[in-house]
């Protein structure tokens, strides 16, 4: 039986999905809160079977920090993927992003090792590679170096909860590691990446130059499947399709919607303009010290390990964009 965390999250949803694909049964590990309706419509961007398929999940309620049911549910689980996870850039948001990225980690890891799952795989992310000294064919041996005096919180919050899988490992946990980039799918869309499409499909005037890795939802969980059950443990894998600019992905969806593509560079300047008007509308502060940083710089990473153990082709970013515009068309 198959596990994951995070169900009713994007790549929860997508690791379901294929899971499910594959005949495979799945526990979807959800809060009693969620919306499940947003996996259905999920489902039927893919196929047009996407109802009974969505029947097929078995749903359990239970908070990351539930450890006592967390030991219970787990007892029939033999493979976990770990997709749940929490997503903010501001220092207001520290606490919440330890509580769940490390704590919430540290207990799924525990539960694993007490109910002896055969195979586990954590979601991470590329920010948990955050090394100032390295900005340049960053590989699965680069490890968190930030900057002290302006910490980025989400990033370490994801270095500390690989830590605690690390951990897990030493302990006999057969653990794998993925380091997703930015993730490109349909859905969820006024939150995360996809939030995106939505504010593009409005048009927007202006673009950044930072460079990041991206990669569709649909190959962050056939890897994710196919790393466990080629038993890739031990090791770390980060999962992108290519490296592209902000501009390229602005520029890309904006054309799919057919709408004059951003031509106003935003600087370090105007960003940090844009930061100082969040102080007259405190209910809306999306600009921070941390956005403002990721979309400057330049990061370039390697999936050379990825491509060496995976037996299919990752899809281009670009095809990942034109079905995802699609998709928030209908």
């Amino acid at each position: 039986m198959n596990l994951v965390t995070g169900a009713t999250g994007l790549v929860g949803a997508h690791v379901v999905y294929e899971l499910l694909m594959q005949n495979k049964p799945v526990v979807g590990l959800k809060r009693t809160t969620s919306d499940l309706t947003k996996i259905e419509k999920l489902f039927s961007y893919y196929t047009p079977d996407y109802k009974n398929l969505f029947l097929k999940i078995n749903w359990v309620d239970c908070d990351l920090t539930d450890t006592v049911n967390l030991e219970k549910i787990f007892k029939e689980i033999k493979t976990v993927y770990h997709c749940a996870g929490f997503i903010a850039f501001g220092e207001k948001d520290e606490r919440e992003l330890l509580k769940t990225n490390k704590e919430g980690t540290a207990n799924i890891v525990n539960a694993c090792l007490l109910s002896k799952v055969e195979s586990f795989c954590h979601v991470s992310s590329v920010a948990a590679l955050e090394n100032r000294d390295i900005n340049k064919d960053i590989d699965e041996t680069v490890f968190w170096k930030s900057d002290s005096s302006s910490p980025m919180f989400y990033g370490l919050s994801k270095y500390l909860g690989e830590q605690e899988v690390w951990r897990g490992m030493e302990e006999g946990l057969n653990a794998v590691i993925v380091n997703p980039g930015v993730i490109i799918g349909p859905g969820f869309w006024n939150q995360g990446s996809s939030e995106l499409f939505t504010t593009c499909n409005k048009g927007i005037k202006f673009y950044v130059e930072g460079v990041t890795g991206f990669i569709g939802a649909g190959d962050v969980a056939k890897s994710m499947i196919a790393l466990c059950e080629a038993k890739k443990f031990g090791q770390r894998f980060i999962l992108i399709e290519n490296n592209y600019s902000f501009r390229e992905i602005l520029n890309s969806i904006h054309k799919n919607f057919n709408n004059p593509i951003p031509t106003i560079k935003a600087g370090k300047f105007l960003l940090n303009s844009m930061r100082f008007f969040n102080f007259f509308f405190p209910n809306n502060k999306k600009i921070t010290h941390e956005i403002i940083a990721a979309s400057l710089s330049k990061k370039y990473f390697s999936n050379k390990k990825l491509l060496q153990n995976l037996d299919f082709k990752l899809t281009p970013i670009s095809d990942c964009i034109t079905l995802v515009c699609k998709a928030f068309q209908r």
